[in-house]
């Protein structure tokens, strides 16, 4: 199983038998962080973490020079920065990563409509029915990856096999910019050496258990008789652990097309209580959650907001509407509700999230007889937009800017905001 900063890359020779690997995974190398380079390409082959300083700030993205200091992704900042010192911080642009992501799935659309997005920088490919067009496996990845680059700037790292488990471990064990190929006849002599927390399923936890009974290495799970693991780990874990250190996953590539849910969360630097910070802050992330749901189509009939207090404890609450929406007005009229039935007063708030599910197409522009909505509608269709010609953030609702703060933040982002009043 590869390390994070590439230290044991693997890739494959060009005379590799590649006729059984027609599943593909593809995933992108240090996504985050390859988009921050490619605006600032004087920290290229420099340590650079992608994340805001501050106390609470986590590491969104590290570039590979920063892993091998051992800063990964999560990570506190401060913690990196104790590890790697001379790292380069690069403010995260969400919006950045989204329009790249768009791009690079595109492209996997135009090589197979079988693609199977697993997060917003990787995604499994089932190539079997291309290869008269394009070519043998080990050609059709060779094309993505320059395609890739082409059009984007970025690289990938690519892992074919003739299952999705084996696909993503050679994607892993490829990076950073290398491309894996397992053949069928090879999955056995791969996989047996690995340690048993290479396998999907494997937590801290599970491999406790596996430890106790002397099981560390994928042989010893693949060779330990399955009635053995199911009584340590479970029925259903057991027999899935067991399977996969076979080298047996009859999982096929499922094109996925909508997301089941659309979210976006802030951590605050100093617990907040003040309530009219918090009802900006819902504001701007039900903002966001809107923009999202309507660049996708979708349309969401529950609103649920999330609090993380300063002791950790977090807390869930949705509620469902009479009519699906979109409209980021209306999702926080709904979700500020949901704050103040809540009852909390002035309690300090370390995170807060808004998230919209039961996910819909919209429909195009069929409304209803009478739209509530219709105002707030018409407005959000106007930033969308501006935001397509100038990018997001370029224009917003005023009662967002907290003068002389928020105005500074929005200008250290790089953004020039215009404010409409709402």
């Amino acid at each position: 199983m590869g390390r994070a900063d590439g230290s044991d890359r693997r890739v494959s020779a060009a005379t590799v038998d590649d006729t059984t690997a027609t599943i593909l995974h593809v995933d992108m190398d240090a996504f985050f962080a390859a988009v921050e380079l490619l605006d600032h390409p004087e920290a290229r082959g420099k340590p650079a973490i992608v994340g805001h300083p501050g106390p609470r700030s986590v590491v969104t993205s590290a570039t590979y020079e920063a892993r091998r200091f051992g800063v990964r992704s999560a990570m506190p900042v401060a913690q990196a920065l104790r590890l790697c010192p001379q790292a380069i911080i690069l403010p995260p642009h969400m919006h950045k990563y989204q329009e790249y992501a768009a791009k690079v799935m595109r492209i996997f659309s135009e090589v197979t409509p079988i693609v199977e997005p697993l997060s917003i920088d990787e995604a499994f490919l089932d190539v079997a029915g291309a290869r008269r067009l394009l070519g043998s496996p080990r050609h059709i990845a060779e094309l993505i990856r320059a395609r890739v680059f082409e059009e984007t700037g970025l690289t990938c790292s690519v892992g074919a096999a003739s299952t999705k488990f084996m696909a993503k471990l050679a994607s892993g064990r490829a990076k950073p910019d290398g491309l894996l190929v397992i053949p069928v006849a090879e999955t056995l002599d791969y996989l047996r050496p690995l340690p048993v927390g290479a396998l999907w399923g494997v937590g801290a936890s599970t491999q406790e258990s596996l430890a106790r009974l002397g099981l560390r290495t994928v042989a010893d799970l693949a060779d330990t008789p399955l009635h053995v693991l199911q009584k340590a780990v479970g029925d259903a874990s057991g027999r899935k652990l067991h399977e996969l250190a076979n080298g047996r996953d009859a999982r096929s590539v499922t094109p996925e097309s909508r997301e089941k849910s659309v979210g976006h969360e802030m951590t605050f630097e100093v617990d907040v209580s003040d309530q009219d910070r918090l009802r900006r802050e819902l504001l701007r992330l039900s903002n966001q959650v809107g923009a999202r749901l309507r660049t996708h189509g979708l349309v969401g009939r529950t609103v649920a907001l999330k609090l993380r207090f300063s002791d950790f404890r977090t807390v869930s609450r949705s509620r469902t509407l009479g009519e699906a929406t979109n409209v980021g007005r209306r999702i926080f009229e709904e979700v500020w509700q949901v704050y103040e039935a809540l009852g909390l007063d002035r309690t300090p708030i370390r995170l807060i999230g808004v998230r919209v599910e039961q996910l819909t197409e919209s429909g195009g522009d069929r409304l209803a007889l009478w739209d509530p909505d219709e105002e707030w509608r018409e407005t959000e269709r106007t930033l969308d937009a501006v935001s397509a010609r100038f990018g997001r953030g370029a224009i917003g609702p005023a009662s967002l800017v907290k003068p002389g703060r928020d105005a500074d933040a929005a200008a250290e982002d790089g953004r020039s905001p215009r404010w409409l009043s709402d």
